[in-house]
C-alpha cells in the first residue's frame, strides 16, 4: 500500500469516527456540536494542506527517482520554501549534478579509449567473459588479413592457424615473441581487466620486424666494418709483399722454385677471394635507398630465368615461368630487384639440388610474385632463424644472400614470406 493511500485512508477513518462521536453529542448540546463540526472543517483543511506539502513534493522526488532509472540527469527540482523538503530537494540536485558530471567524464574516456583502440598501431583483440572475440581493431584485422564482421562473438579457435597456436599457449600476463614465415617477427602479449567485477582478457599484437632490423642492421654492421677494416690492413700489405716477391727475378735466380711460386700464387688468390668475401658483407651494410621507377616486373624475371637457366640445367632443374604476356610495372630499383631475384632463385635452386623444377608466377590481379620450388622444405627450427644474418644451412655458404633480400625487399616497402606449404613446395612470395 502506498503512503499517501495510507495517510488517506488514516484521515478518512479519524473524521468518521469524530462525525459519529458528534452525531451523539447533538442530542446533549447543540453549541458543542457545532464547535466539534467546526473542529473537523479546520483539521481537514490541515491535513489537506499537510497532504500537499508532504505528499506532493514526495510525487516530485519520485519523478526524480524515475529520471535516474532512465539515465536522465538533467531534472532538477526548485525549493519549495519548506526547510526539511529543500534539504532532501538540495542533496537530490547536488547528486544528480554528480551524476552528471560523471556520465560525462565517463564518456569522453570511453570515446578516447575507443577511438585510441581503433587507430592503435597495436593489433588489440578484446574477448568477452565466454573468451569468444568482442572487438578487434583494424590493426588487427591487418595483421590476421580477417575481416573484423566474420569474427565478432566467435571463439578465439576461429583465428589464423599460425597466431592461434601461439596465443593457446599464452596465459594471463604472459608475453611471446615469434617469427611469421621466416620474415616478420610479432609479440603477443595477453593480460586482463576487470568489467563490472569480472576479468576480461585481451590480446595485444605487435609487429617488432622494424626494430629488430634496425637493431641486427646496428651490430652486424659494426661487426662487418670492424672486420673488413682489419681484413683489408692486412690482406693489402701481404699481397703487396707477395707480388713484389714473384716479380723480383733475382730472388728465383739458379733456384727451382716453381712449387714455391705456385704457393705465393695460391695464396695471393686465396687473399683476392677473402677480400671479395668481405666486399659482400661490406655491399650488404653500404646498400643504397633504391632508386624507385616502373619496371617492368615480367621482363625482370624472363631476364632473371635466362640468366639462372645454365646454372640450373647443371643439376637437372627445370625452371618454369609462368607470367602474363602483358606488362606488369612496380616501382622499384631495377638492379637491386634483379639481385634480390637472383639470390632467390639461387636459394631455390641450392635448396633442391639435384632434378626438380622452380617456378615463377606473377599475378596481375593479386599484385604477387611467388617462387616455388620442390626441394626438401624449411624445419620448424629454420623458419626462426630465416633471414638472420650470417645464418646459414649450406655447407660453404656465408649466410647473407637471404639477408641482401629481405634488405631490398623491406627497403622498398614490399611484403614477403619464405615458408613450406606442402612436402616439397616451399614459396617465396613478394606482394607488390
Amino acid at each position: 500500500m502506498k503512503l499517501r493511500t495510507k495517510y488517506i485512508l488514516f484521515v478518512s477513518i479519524l473524521h468518521l469516527t469524530v462525525l459519529v462521536l458528534s452525531y451523539f453529542i447533538l442530542q446533549q448540546d447543540l453549541v458543542f456540536f457545532i464547535v466539534s463540526e467546526v473542529f473537523v472543517i479546520i483539521s481537514l483543511v490541515i491535513a489537506w494542506n499537510l497532504y500537499r506539502q508532504l505528499i506532493q513534493p514526495l510525487k516530485a522526488l519520485m519523478q526524480g527517482v524515475e529520471a535516474i532509472r532512465d539515465r536522465d540527469f538533467n531534472v532538477k527540482f526548485v525549493p519549495t520554501g519548506k526547510r526539511e523538503v529543500d534539504q532532501l530537494i538540495g542533496v537530490y540536485n547536488e547528486m544528480i549534478d554528480h551524476l552528471r558530471t560523471e556520465r560525462t567524464l565517463q564518456e569522453q574516456q570511453h570515446f578516447f579509449l575507443e577511438k585510441l583502440i581503433y587507430t592503435s598501431p597495436t593489433g588489440i583483440i578484446i574477448l568477452d567473459y565466454d573468451n569468444n572475440i568482442h572487438q578487434i581493431n583494424p590493426k588487427a584485422c591487418l595483421i590476421l588479413n580477417v575481416n573484423e564482421k566474420e569474427l565478432l562473438n566467435l571463439s578465439v579457435e576461429y583465428l589464423p592457424d599460425d597466431f592461434l597456436k601461439h596465443i593457446k599457449t599464452l596465459k594471463s600476463g604472459d608475453t611471446k615473441i615469434f617469427k611469421l614465415n621466416g620474415a616478420t617477427t610479432y609479440r603477443l602479449q595477453r593480460s586482463h581487466y576487470i568489467d563490472r567485477g569480472f576479468a576480461r582478457d585481451f590480446i595485444m599484437i605487435e609487429e617488432l620486424t622494424a626494430e629488430i632490423l634496425a637493431a641486427e642492421k646496428n651490430v652486424y654492421g659494426k661487426v662487418i666494418r670492424m672486420m673488413a677494416h682489419e681484413v683489408n690492413n692486412t690482406i693489402g700489405p701481404v699481397n703487396s709483399i707477395i707480388q713484389s716477391t714473384l716479380k723480383t727475378d733475382r730472388l728465383w735466380e739458379g733456384h727451382h722454385s716453381d712449387d714455391l711460386k705456385d704457393a705465393l700464387m695460391i695464396g695471393l688468390d686465396r687473399n683476392q677471394n677473402l677480400n671479395l668475401f668481405m666486399r659482400n658483407f661490406a655491399d650488404l651494410v653500404k646498400l643504397p635507398e633504391p632508386n624507385k621507377k616502373l619496371i617492368d616486373l615480367n621482363k625482370l624475371i624472363t631476364s632473371v630465368a635466362k640468366l639462372m637457366e645454365l646454372n640450373a640445367s647443371e643439376r637437372g632443374i627445370k625452371l618454369i615461368l609462368q607470367i602474363d604476356a602483358m606488362p606488369m610495372y612496380i616501382p622499384a630499383d631495377e638492379q637491386q630487384m634483379e639481385q634480390a631475384l637472383i639470390n632467390i632463385v639461387k636459394n631455390a635452386i641450392e635448396a633442391i639440388g639435384e632434378k626438380g623444377t622452380v617456378r615463377l608466377s606473377t599475378n596481375q590481379k593479386s599484385r604477387q610474385l611467388i617462387v616455388t620450388d620442390t626441394g626438401k622444405g624449411i624445419s620448424t627450427e629454420q623458419s626462426e632463424q630465416l633471414f638472420t644474418p650470417f645464418f646459414t644451412t649450406k655447407k660453404d655458404g656465408q649466410g647473407i644472400g637471404l639477408t641482401l633480400v629481405r634488405e631490398i625487399l623491406v627497403n622498398h616497402g614490399f611484403v614477403f614470406s619464405l615458408k613450406t606449404v606442402a612436402p616439397q613446395q616451399t614459396e617465396f612470395t613478394i606482394n607488390f
